[in-house]
């Protein structure tokens, strides 16, 4: 299964709603981390020695650096870039399916978005 880290400003909604549908799922807040308040440029740095993939609402900057890291040929384990205007549970549905159908190498180097449809 994949492993997640969820950008501190990411929806805690549609993390409760993750973790009551599949309390295996392994997902990491930032802000229960030393990185709250860190930069996107070390966030993603800690995700790639994690291996862990991104979730963040911020198409305009976290993506820029992630993109930045896969041309500069360091290690970018993925972002799944999740619009905040999406419905919560529409949002679940898709991290679950991704989570349950897909290995961490499928994702390496890539910025998705939400919604998957």
């Amino acid at each position: 299964m994949l492993r997640f880290a969820a950008d501190e400003n990411f929806n805690n909604d549609i993390l409760d709603g993750l973790l009551v549908r599949e309390p295996n799922i392994d997902i990491v807040r930032i802000q229960d981390t030393e990185l709250y308040s860190k930069d996107d440029a070390h966030v993603l740095e800690w995700t790639a020695h994690e291996k862990r993939l991104l979730l963040p609402h911020d198409a305009s900057t976290m993506t820029k650096y992630a993109y930045e890291r896969v041309l500069e040929g360091k290690a970018m384990p993925g972002v799944i870039e999740v619009s905040d205007e999406l419905a919560v549970g529409s949002v679940i549905q898709d991290l679950l399916l991704l989570a349950g159908a897909s290995n961490e190498r499928e994702w390496e180097g890539q910025v998705i978005y939400l919604p998957l449809r």
